[in-house]
């Protein structure tokens, strides 16, 4: 699961893995890991696109404290797995911008994929389906 590439210079070590466990907590202190993407920004944070109406975007809006661990694309984190720990903000505008042209540079086709399976999905609920803002996350 840990990615053999070396971060760049700055940025934090987690960045270099294709999926994460964000760990977001509920206004009880409920963990609550979902698996996400992960970008390195250059200020040092790292981020990922998500809905506004998302439950991880809901949960660091009350509770901005989460953790971070390597993780397949299932969520499956190995016992050995480091976590990390961070305060994230859900961001928009030029700051989503900016996640958003890292997450497609480092994801490629991937986003396409996944943009359209949100949209299908889309057809059938009435919930927000696509990216329209970002989650930034101070580690350390």
């Amino acid at each position: 699961m840990p990615s053999s590439t070396a971060p760049d210079s700055g940025s934090p070590a987690i960045a270099v893995e294709k999926y994460v466990s964000l760990t977001t907590f509920t206004k009880d202190g409920t963990p609550k890991p979902t698996p996400v993407w992960i970008v390195a920004l250059p200020d040092g944070r790292v981020g990922f696109t998500t809905s506004s109406d998302s439950w991880k975007a809901k949960r660091v809006r009350n509770t901005p404290k989460v953790t971070l661990r390597p993780c397949d694309q299932r969520g499956r984190v190995d016992d050995s797995a480091a976590e990390v720990a961070g305060v994230a903000e859900v961001v928009d505008g030029v700051d989503f911008t900016e996640v958003q042209t890292l997450v497609r540079a480092k994801y490629g086709f991937m986003v396409t994929v996944i943009k359209a399976i949100n949209t299908v999905r889309g057809l059938f609920t009435k919930d927000e389906t696509q990216s329209n803002c970002a989650v930034v996350i101070n580690v350390g």
